[in-house]
């Protein structure tokens, strides 16, 4: 390794909000005859600790003024980080205004993304957004050759390991690892606050997107082990699988945490003890009961065999009775917003199977994007948070629903939002009775799903499948009449729809003459 390759510490500027391991990081540096510059609470921190520092308006001559708004933006600073010991005029400028170089920089950022977490007000979220402390790690991000940049608690050891195997002295391959760290920490920090501003003065979909994710798991691989993968927080406060508690288990899969997100947003929909069983992202079997063994009976007996590894997902608190009958199928993943002591115990014994806690359900209505990749762009598109209620409904055939086909449409219809398109969903006492997803024809989803329920009830020794009688639910509308013939050739005797095909008279006069009753709901819920 050459001389230009290892550059010396001896001084270190340190600017942190996060004080985690700060004064034995400061102590060890200072062990070592780094000089040490600080401010604010930083300053008081070390001095408290007896920790030799230099405040740094002692070294500009400047005090910190506005508040502390103003204190690290000044030439003594600056040039310290900017100035390169490899070129006379810098060095020469140094000389002439008394500018020292700074080897180290270690700064973590005002907390603005706690601070926007905790929905904090509008003068308190722009009071935490930092000026000096990106400033300061893009300057020195810029002058790697000779300049160390830490903005995480977790890279401390980096340094002092380098220090100690190096005497005093930073690699090159490690300051470019710590400038790309740092780059994308002030990135993250950028687009924390342009996503807070679109938020909150518009427009929906600004000049500029901004993304950013932080504290990726590294996953064992994506869809397929030829795929790398790894999951990042977005710092969105919604309940779900990024956030959740894992109580037990192995490690989360990419496919794991992509059916269990589907799931559990699923059941969030209602407010009914609810269980879904997922696979591939798809439910099995979906059912609103009295309580959650109720609704586990019920789903599963929708489509038994697909059940078999799949994700379950709940609403409420998972009780021993309910786990315990869980339990006896092989499950990849329960989530749930708690789980309690009985159903722990005996949830345990299954050591594979992984547990989540997520403290809360997602609210269905909330606004948020979703975001999907495409060659050379993003799609955005905002939430589908559309729910539709009773009074909304338009009863378009000569006979109306019944009271339970009422609910059960919109126990379908609700389910349906969550179903790969196209999708038709029968239900029957407030449990599914047949799902079919993801055909591309309307026809075949229908006879997919009628399908499922007699092999269901072939299983379970019924006279006849769960279809006939049931509730039936299109994502998008009929475009021909046939569709809705097929649903009725099921045994389903009420159907809801979007409506807004040029045939939708066509369909409406089929289902009179099949005796069904049917219902528009105005709103469309593709899934892709």
């Amino acid at each position: 390794m050459s001389d230009l390759d290892l550059v010396p510490v001896t001084r270190a500027l340190i600017s942190v909000s996060d004080k985690t391991g700060l004064v034995d990081f400061a102590r060890a540096l200072s062990k070592r005859g780094i000089e040490i510059l600080s401010t604010g609470g930083t300053a008081k921190a070390l001095a408290d600790a007896d920790v030799p520092v230099v405040e740094v308006a002692e070294r500009t001559g400047f005090p910190e003024i506005m508040d502390g708004r103003v204190k690290t933006l000044h030439p003594v600073i600056h040039g310290g980080l900017l100035g390169r010991r490899d070129l006379e005029s810098h060095t020469s400028a140094m000389a002439d205004h008394g500018i020292g170089g700074i080897d180290l920089l270690v700064v973590n950022l005002y907390p603005f993304e706690a601070t926007r977490a905790r929905n904090a007000g509008w003068d308190e979220s722009i009071e935490n957004i930092d000026i000096g402390g990106p400033a300061m790690i893009r300057a020195a991000s810029k002058n790697h050759d000779f300049v160390s940049v830490v903005v995480d608690v977790q890279d401390y050891n980096l340094i002092l390991g380098e220090l100690e195997a190096y005497d005093g002295k930073t690699s090159l391959q490690l300051r470019r690892r710590l400038a790309a760290t740092a780059y994308a920490r002030t990135a993250a920090y950028d687009a924390a606050i342009a996503g807070w501003l679109a938020s909150e003065l518009g427009p929906a979909f600004p000049r500029r997107l901004t993304i950013a994710g932080t504290a990726p798991t590294i996953l064992r691989y994506g869809e397929n082990p030829h795929q790398q993968a790894a999951v990042y927080r977005t710092g969105d406060p919604r309940p779900g699988v990024t956030s959740a508690e894992q109580l037990q288990g192995k490690e989360l899969s990419y496919n794991n945490l992509n059916d269990t997100d589907a799931a559990f947003e699923l059941v969030s929909e209602f407010e009914e003890p609810t269980i879904a069983i997922i696979k591939h992202a798809n439910p099995c079997g979906v059912a609103v009961g009295e309580d959650l063994t109720t609704a586990w009976i019920a789903a599963l007996a929708c489509d038994p065999v697909s059940a078999f590894g799949g994700i379950v997902a709940m609403n409420r608190s998972l009780d021993g009775a309910t786990a315990e009958r869980i339990a006896k199928i092989f499950t990849e993943v329960i989530i749930a917003p708690e789980i309690d002591e009985d159903a722990r115990l005996i949830l345990a014994k299954k050591q594979n199977l992984r547990v989540l806690r997520t403290g809360a359900m997602a609210d269905p209505t909330a606004e948020g994007q979703v975001i999907k990749s495409i060659a050379g762009g993003l799609l955005v598109q905002s939430r589908d948070s559309g729910r539709v209620s009773r009074d909304q409904l338009k009863v378009v055939t000569k006979r109306a629903p019944t009271e339970q086909e009422m609910r059960d449409l919109l126990v379908a219809f609700r389910i349906g939002k969550h179903v790969k398109s196209n999708t038709i969903v029968y239900v029957k006492d407030g449990s599914t009775a047949g799902i079919g997803a993801g055909q591309m024809s309307r026809i075949d989803s229908a006879r997919i799903a009628a399908q499922k329920a007699l092999d269901a009830a072939e299983a379970a020794g019924w006279a006849e499948p769960r279809t006939k009688g049931s509730a039936a639910a299109s994502d998008a509308f009929f475009p021909f009449a046939d569709g809705l013939l097929t649903v009725a050739e099921a045994g389903a005797t009420a159907v809801i729809q979007p409506g807004g095909s040029m045939r939708d008279e066509e369909v409406i006069k089929a289902a009179d003459e099949a005796g069904l009753a049917m219902v528009m709901t105005g709103m469309r819920h593709f899934r892709h």
